[in-house]
């Protein structure tokens, strides 16, 4: 029986015990999700890992390890854990309110979470500019604090945290509207204080999502390129992020260079995700 993965999707027609006949429904399905995945997802990742493994060792760490790449790899990554953090906080606190409390402008709020999806991240960065730079609408703030947020390291943390918010939100959401408040009244009714019912009622239901929520934008915060490449000043070892990084290697028509750069930071997101959901099994698991 010639498997099902290696049939084109075009191909309606299987050959089994010698004879041909046409794929079932399912069967048809299967190859176009199987064919789907692997040309889109699977392939690409592979060449760009295989166009690396064809790399001397000592070419790699030679790129790998220049002060610059470290220094783009650092701030990056470190950014971006501090962007996820932050959002992983107020992104909770922003779900519990549009679930639990009614008030004026709660719709117009909630189209707003999806606004980061819908605009292109150049106008995202743009945005930010606009609101953020030392004539923008929070100038006297700005310069009471004695900070500077457009092309610093500042103005990066803001783009992240910006484009990954959705994340986190979007999947809380839905499991505290799914939520039964009756486990709730009945730790009120048993004298429990409200921190004492969010940490042992709520809180562990949620963590599965927000542990999802929390991958996913620091994934997206990782791979932020046009909100970024205009709010900073992408200038090397202060705010220079590594999608720029790649971005001006290839400018450079350094290729070699480009795709180093980029499958090491596919193995290492690649390797959080994982870990993620690791984490996510192993808390299923302990608590069934």
């Amino acid at each position: 029986m010639i498997p099902l993965f290696f049939i084109p999707p075009f191909i309606i027609l299987f050959i089994t015990k010698g004879k041909l006949r046409f794929l079932t429904k399912f069967e048809l399905a299967l190859a176009f999700a199987l064919h789907y995945g692997t040309f889109i997802l699977a392939l690409p990742i592979f060449f760009l890992l295989y166009k690396t493994k064809q790399q001397p060792w000592s070419i790699l760490l030679q790129i790998v390890l220049k002060p610059i790449v470290l220094s783009a790899y650092s701030f990056t990554f470190l950014t971006a854990l501090l962007a996820t953090i932050i959002n992983a906080i107020f992104g909770l606190i922003l779900a519990w309110v549009l679930v639990r409390y009614e008030f004026p402008g709660k719709k117009l709020l909630d189209a707003t979470v999806d606004l980061p999806f819908a605009l292109p991240t150049s106008v995202g960065g743009l945005t930010l500019m606009t609101v953020f730079n030392d004539k923008g609408w929070i100038k006297p703030i700005c310069s009471w604090l004695n900070i500077k947020i457009v092309f610093n390291p500042i103005g990066v943390l803001l783009a992240m945290i910006f484009v990954s918010l959705p994340f986190v939100v979007r999947t809380i959401q839905p499991v505290l509207q799914n939520m039964e408040e009756d486990l709730e009244e009945a730790a009120w009714c048993l004298g429990a204080s409200p921190w004492t019912t969010f940490w042992q009622i709520l809180f562990p239901p949620l963590t599965p999502s927000l542990l999802t929520g929390t991958a996913l934008g620091f994934s997206r915060a990782l791979g932020e390129y046009g909100s970024i490449v205009l709010i900073a000043s992408n200038i090397p070892m202060k705010d220079l992020v590594i999608s720029v990084l790649i971005f001006q290697k290839l400018e450079q028509y350094d290729y070699q260079s480009a795709i180093i750069i980029a499958s090491f930071v596919l193995i290492i997101s690649f390797t959080a995700l994982l870990f993620i959901n690791q984490i996510q099994l192993w808390k299923k698991s302990f608590n069934q």
